[in-house]
């Protein structure tokens, strides 16, 4: 049910706030730009315009969602903590999840009643969490079964709403239902396009289709969820959309991956890396230190050059470096990263701002294991995106 926002204080703002941590860091907007949608492929407003110094990560429309501990659904004392930091500061208790957007700043929370339900708040990024939000949707609890026990709502990653059955827009209407018969586990958003991973590993999209990110083999837009003909009867575990681009990974390994190709993130030829001097085509296990990094692209089996591939319009099999198997998947507006089943992280396109993590800025348009965590002996369980940053979790591995 839909309810006007009513201004109130924000709880658990004391120390002792109980649940875990989440930190937001918002970083800060260049003066005069705005939260609007940026076009295909242009560069951070700020780096456009930092000449010829230093290079610097762009201090541009990005979130970064920073979770110390994971704030459980479930969590009976009403959830964990969110603070932000940066150029806007700001803190809200009993937040059982978090999800950042450039032009959206979404809290699932407690709700103020006893009863078992939460609340959906919608908030602009630069309102450091202090009025009223922009809009505010109580997530009603579904009948036991439907669920989990006692009629709780099962833990679903947002955008996907803990119900399953609607999910979060960054642009009004904010709460978009989805149709009945869809049973949703995961949902990701591009900047134009939106995938969905059903309970039978079945993928949906729908959106805007101009740079072939919804894998339907035409350009064309799609108004309603449609499933993936190319993937069915393959079940698939994880999905992930970048900005004009997608990636599934199956519950066996293997990696699919569509779209628009524009900084070789569907590490497939590209005419740009190309044209620029910057396609690096030395051996996907990783970069030899000291070495040029700046190579041509590589030739086919009969020594001709690839062709170049600019949108891949249907998914196509991507064969990671020394028959590894992908387990997670996370996408940037143009790169991509994918964790495998041994714990290595491996990622390429787009590389300027350093989102790669090869310890230079060059791109690349073929997976590229990142060395760091081999070097250290650390295994990556997990991998998340921003748009141009990259987030990984690993833990040391364990002594045989």
């Amino acid at each position: 049910s839909h309810r006007p926002a009513q201004p109130r204080a924000l709880s658990g703002h004391g120390r002792g706030a109980p649940g875990g941590l989440v930190r937001l860091r918002f970083l800060r907007l260049r003066a005069g730009a705005g939260l609007g949608a940026r076009a295909p492929g242009a560069e951070p407003r700020a780096a456009a315009c930092a000449g010829r110094g230093p290079r610097r990560v762009p201090r541009e429309r990005q979130l970064e969602l920073h979770r110390l501990r994971e704030p459980a659904l479930s969590a009976p004392a009403g959830g964990g903590r969110l603070e932000l930091a940066g150029a806007a500061g700001g803190a809200a208790g009993g937040c059982r999840d978090a999800w950042a957007s450039e032009a959206l700043l979404v809290l699932l929370r407690a709700g103020p009643g006893p009863e078992p339900g939460a609340e959906l708040q919608a908030w602009a990024p630069g309102s450091a969490l202090r009025g009223e939000p922009l809009w505010v949707h109580t997530v009603e609890a579904e009948a036991e079964g439907d669920d989990g026990p006692g009629g709780k709502p099962q833990a679903g990653p947002l955008p996907l709403l803990p119900c399953a059955r609607a999910y979060v827009s960054p642009r009004p209407p904010f709460y978009r239902p989805l149709a009945p018969g869809l049973r949703a586990r995961r949902l990701e958003l591009g900047a134009e396009h939106a995938l969905l991973l059903d309970e039978a590993g079945q993928v949906f999209s729908w959106g805007g289709g101009r740079h072939g990110q919804l894998g339907h083999g035409t350009l064309e837009a799609e108004l309603e969820p449609r499933p993936l003909e190319a993937l069915q009867g393959l079940p698939m575990a994880e999905v992930a959309a970048g900005g004009w681009h997608s990636v599934s990974v199956s519950e066996t390994g293997d990696v699919y991956i569509w779209g628009w190709n524009e900084s070789g993130q569907l590490a497939l030829p590209t005419r740009s890396l190309a044209e620029d001097g910057k396609t690096v085509a030395g051996e996907a296990a990783g970069l030899h230190e000291g070495g040029p990094d700046v190579k041509s692209t590589a030739g086919g089996e009969d020594g001709a050059p690839t062709p170049f591939i600019a949108v891949q319009p249907f998914p196509a099999l991507l064969d990671l470096p020394r028959g590894s198997e992908a387990v997670k998947a996370s996408c940037g507006s143009r790169h991509t990263a994918v964790v495998t089943r041994t714990g290595e992280l491996y990622t390429w396109g787009w590389g300027k701002y350093g989102q790669l993590g090869h310890k230079d800025t060059s791109s690349w348009d073929r997976p590229c294991r990142v060395e760091y965590f081999v070097e250290r002996q650390l295994q990556v369980r997990a991998v998340s995106c921003g748009p141009w940053n990259t987030y990984a979790y690993a833990v040391e591995q364990e002594k045989s």
